[in-house]
């Protein structure tokens, strides 16, 4: 599933051409009325074909009919070529996940807790089974016992392993993955047939796809004009008999498939996959299309800061040494109070350290007694063989420390301890002995990038909250930092479920992540819920959205995605209905500008004749739709504009040039089909 793989192969277009014919069964394509009216006047043309004189009006010659069927009967192939390329590739990806899903033997731990082998189809909800180092994991579960490497490459691609542990947000398991190291017992949560891998097979596969509200109103349009350019048609006969011209069924069938929007109606399945399978190669797993469309119309943005704006990790931003002190005497103290601290915070000062020239090795202290971090405490450090105390903590605390050794911090170490708090990162007191030698500032950075993804929603319309449990005075730090709009300080997850109502009661659409069982409500409130792979069962149940990275700042790039689709869909349609203006302009005067000379000034392209004229239009909007099929896969390219200025930009590019395409389009086939001599 990684995002790089090849879009389409020989073997799935060869198969997508396959598919193409069988799709011509009517009681498929009526589910495109669009595209069953041209099959139905594709079935009319082959009957002119075999009978010409088949219908009482005037009839053309059996080559002219035997022409027309042949493009209609492209036109339809070509649309239907479109839906199955974009079925085939996730048909493609289901048959990599399919490979992925077989039938294991699993051990069934018993309530007496004796363990059996069983066949993993055989496993149901609440069955305890124990996977040992180097074993497939046989079914979806919450772990119960253990903590484990497991490779998820078969479901996420990413080679690295992941750490589970049970009773943490982390502990579910998917079925198909592998315990690398250790072993783990969990409690399967799904049975056979309904597992995270059997549904994410039949969602790539389309075969659980439904027509979102949006497709399904335009596909309604989409009818309507259909019908209305039939009732134009049917009525052009006796207009027609009244100025004594005789026309053809075959160019009437001509007529109405070139004015109907055949483009959009043979893109509009292909658009919608396609968008589907945008978010897939993402490794995001959408649970249905109007999850992915929802995810273009959304309004507001609610994030958690840890993990998703922030890394979550505190890190060393500075040192500050008090009245009297050096920088490099700061640092030495610092260094040596954490030389022996693995905590990524420790880390990141000793790191700091020695960016400021501390050197020294770990093994330089081996005979130091290293003091952990307890909650009593609040401080660690090291004891030196020579009784010197080295110790960092809260400010509070190793002020009572130094007191205790008879000392008393200078009254500095309270200010710079405010000025930390007030930029929103935590501040940590260094002391060695009974002095008070600095503060370390420890910051929750910002995670780069965003704040320009930010200014660009911002650009969208879309308004981002941040939701932290930190005090209003570092959320407001943060929130600077990182450009969000407005945050939300020490929130509770029910804050958050009040924050989307409060936001959808005003009418718009909000979107969130989450990854913990307290996230779920949420999750389920919000109209676009972005779920972690390595979060909860409870989590992922409840979203429409499943992130296989468990990258939180993922949402981001599905709102981009989303937008694309309705991009796409709005473009393709707008240079769809653009493209009747050519065609117009190329048919009505072909057909009646014997009876009406005056129509020789809309005859602008100047055709050679009625005939070529006719079967120029009708080549041209076969062949538009396979030439379009790329930009329906890929995607109009994204901008992040406003509203406004994406239709002002969809109606300038594709608007316009859906109708002078048409003009250029139709008169180089129109000279084409006079060069080979066919008219």
């Amino acid at each position: 599933m990684s995002s790089e793989r090849k879009a389409v192969t020989r073997a799935i277009a060869a198969q997508a051409l396959l598919n193409a014919c069988k799709k011509l069964n009517p009681a498929v394509m009526i589910k495109n009325p669009v595209m069953f009216i041209v099959e139905v006047g594709t079935a009319i043309a082959l009957l002119l074909v075999c009978w010409p004189d088949l219908f009482t009006a005037a009839h053309a010659s059996r080559g002219y009919n035997f022409a027309v069927f042949i493009i209609l009967l492209l036109t339809v192939l070509f649309a239907n070529f479109a839906e199955a390329l974009a079925e085939g590739r996730g048909k493609a990806q289901a048959d990599t996940l399919r490979k992925t899903k077989s039938d294991t033997t699993a051990r069934l731990v018993r309530k007496d807790g004796s363990v059996c082998f069983v066949a993993s189809t055989e496993l149901r909800k609440g069955d305890n089974v124990r996977v040992e180092a180097g074993e497939l994991i046989p079914a979806d579960g919450e772990m119960i016992e253990g903590v484990a490497s497991i490779d998820e490459s078969a479901i996420t691609g990413e080679s690295a392993p992941v750490i589970k542990e049970a009773g943490g947000d982390g502990s579910s398991v998917t079925g198909g993955t592998r315990v690398v190291s250790d072993f783990i017992v969990f409690q399967v949560t799904a049975d056979p047939g309904e597992s995270f891998l059997d549904r994410m097979i039949a969602l790539v596969e389309g075969a659980k796809r439904q027509k979102t509200p949006n497709e399904l109103a335009l596909t309604t349009l989409l009818a309507g004009l259909s019908l209305i350019f039939l009732i134009v048609i049917i009525t052009l006969v006796p207009v027609a008999s009244y100025l004594h011209v005789a026309l053809d069924v075959s160019t009437l069938i001509a007529l109405l498939v070139c004015l109907i929007p055949t483009t959009i109606g043979g893109l509009l399945s292909a658009i919608g996959i396609a968008g589907m399978d945008r978010v897939t190669r993402f490794n995001v797993l959408a649970m249905s299309g109007k999850a992915v469309e929802a995810a273009g119309d959304i309004d507001t943005l609610i994030l958690d800061k840890t993990g998703t704006i922030t890394y979550g990790n505190r890190m060393a931003a500075e040192f500050i040494p008090l009245r009297g002190g050096s920088v490099g005497e700061m640092a030495q103290a610092a260094f040596q109070a954490s030389v022996k601290d693995e905590t990524p915070e420790g880390r990141s000062i000793v790191e700091l350290a020695g960016r400021l020239g501390v050197s020294g090795e770990e093994g330089e202290y081996a005979a130091a007694e290293a003091v952990a971090f307890t909650a009593e405490t609040r401080m660690s450090g090291l004891n030196l063989p020579d009784g010197t105390t080295i110790r960092k903590g809260a400010v509070d605390a190793i002020k009572k420390f130094v007191a205790a050794l008879g000392g008393q911090a200078p009254g500095d170490v309270d200010e710079a301890a405010a000025r930390i708090a007030k930029a929103g990162g935590t501040p940590l007191a260094v002391a060695v002995g009974a002095r008070v030698v600095g503060v370390i500032y420890l910051k929750d950075t910002v995670k780069p990038g965003l704040k320009g993804r930010f200014a660009e929603l911002r650009a969208m319309g879309i308004k981002t909250v941040m939701c932290t449990g930190d005090n209003p005075l570092t959320a407001a730090t943060i929130a600077l930092e990182a450009g969000v709009d407005d945050f939300i300080a020490e929130a509770k997850p029910e804050d958050k479920i009040a924050a989307i109502r409060k936001e959808q009661r005003e009418g718009k659409l909000v979107a969130m992540t989450g990854d913990g069982t307290n996230d779920a409500p949420a999750l389920a409130q919000a109209d676009v819920g972005l779920a972690m792979n390595s979060g909860t069962m409870a989590a992922k149940e409840a979203a429409n959205m499943i992130d296989l990275d468990s990258d939180p700042t993922k949402l981001l790039s599905v709102v981009s995605i989303g937008k694309q689709l309705l991009m796409t869909r709005g473009a393709l349609t707008t240079f769809s209905i653009a493209n009747d203006i050519a065609k117009y302009f190329a048919i009505i005067p072909a057909m009646f500008i014997a009876a009406l000379p005056q129509l020789e000034s809309l005859n602008v392209m100047h055709l050679a004749s009625p005939h070529s004229a006719i079967l120029s239009a009708l080549i041209f909007n076969a062949i538009i739709i396979p030439l379009l099929i790329p930009v329906a896969m890929k995607g109009v390219k994204y901008r992040a504009l406003t509203a406004d200025r994406l239709l002002a930009r969809n109606v300038l590019i594709f608007g316009i040039g859906g109708v002078m395409v048409p003009f250029v389009g139709i008169k180089a086939i129109d000279l084409a089909l006079q060069g080979l001599g066919l008219v």
